[in-house]
């Protein structure tokens, strides 16, 4: 069962993204024979690794097997990522997928003969990826995981009752950013008092949650990567705080130490950007693609950690079960 505040984000998503019918094209490439698809992510995070691994099984599923992947990871920065941007271009990649933000804008920057296609990216326009969320870009187009904010802070609100939220997000991410207005708009909607820090890449982020965790209720954490990729270090502290953590990204809660996570199932994304690489060597235009959102209900988790509630005396109603996808109990996911 999926609650009206999903159905209402799932309703405001599909208005963003009408006209979502591929449209067939020249998809132009500098190397038409390599058969070297190249996937750049920004960092080894659980949803990052599940979109990688879903892009290249829909590819294999959708009969591509001739295809090779060249699998890279920018740890966490930026010049590597422009250094593997640069790798691609030199290599003749058949086509380039960028996995988050700062990934996919150093694959736009550097190519511009190469279809690029990004995912997990949340605002493409504001990253500059593109122009408009209606068409691609030359070369480029792709797929956002934009999410339900709106819905994750009434769950803050009606679960834990928090009147005070704190939220640590990467001041040099742009869907960090993004993210971070986004909640804090949501926030103040609610009434909340919105208590932020900031850093600078995941070695920060310990620091970052401690300096707040004794001045909020709960923790909040979107979908930024660098704050992601260090979420044992955030559990960590809040634990130690006995302040519950609210996360965007079900795929990484799994591992415990998150209370509530409501996010889309990055494993479904990378497949659906798989079947978007597939359309574009097949010949369809990546300028002519809108971008692409995950709108179908079935492709939005909640999952709740009934061990993590018990610890810091948070009941768990009923009805929220009802609706959880995923319920971890005395360690084991059900």
């Amino acid at each position: 069962m999926k609650t009206t505040r999903i159905a209402a984000f799932l309703a405001f998503v599909a208005l963003i993204a009408t006209g979502t019918v591929l449209a067939s094209g020249a998809g132009e490439a500098a190397r038409p024979q390599s058969t070297v698809i190249g996937i750049s992510k920004i960092v080894a995070h659980p949803a990052l690794d599940a979109v990688e691994q879903g892009i290249i099984d829909e590819l294999r599923e959708l009969g591509f097997t001739d295809l090779t992947f060249d699998l890279q990871n920018a740890n966490g920065d930026i010049s590597t990522a422009a250094s593997i941007a640069t790798k691609f271009r030199t290599d003749g990649v058949r086509l380039a997928v960028g996995i988050a933000t700062p990934t996919a804008q150093a694959l736009v920057n550097a190519i511009t003969t190469i279809p690029v296609v990004y995912s997990a990216v949340t605002n493409p326009v504001e990253a500059g990826l593109v122009d408009t969320f209606d068409a691609g870009r030359e070369n480029v187009t792709g797929l956002s995981d934009m999410t339900p904010v709106g819905a994750q802070f009434d769950l803050i609100r009606d679960v834990i009752g928090a009147r005070t939220v704190g939220h640590v997000y990467a001041s040099g991410e742009a869907n960090a950013v993004s993210l971070a207005g986004m909640a804090r708009e949501a926030a103040a909607e609610r009434g909340m008092e919105f208590v932020e820090a900031t850093v600078v890449n995941s070695s920060e982020v310990r620091a970052a949650v401690q300096s707040i965790s004794r001045r909020v209720d709960v923790l909040y954490v979107s979908t930024d990567n660098t704050v992601v990729s260090a979420l044992a270090a955030v559990t960590d502290v809040t634990a130690a705080a006995g302040l519950p953590v609210v996360l965007a990204d079900a795929t990484s809660a799994m591992d415990g130490g998150v209370m509530l996570a409501l996010g889309f199932d990055y494993y479904k994304l990378g497949r659906a950007t798989g079947r978007l690489v597939a359309d574009i060597l097949n010949g369809a235009d990546p300028a002519s693609i809108p971008t692409q959102f995950m709108t179908d209900p079935s492709d939005l988790n909640l999952l709740v950690n009934l061990d993590v509630a018990a610890a810091l005396g948070i009941e768990i109603s009923d009805a929220l079960l009802a609706e959880a996808s995923m319920v971890i109990q005395n360690g084991q996911l059900r």
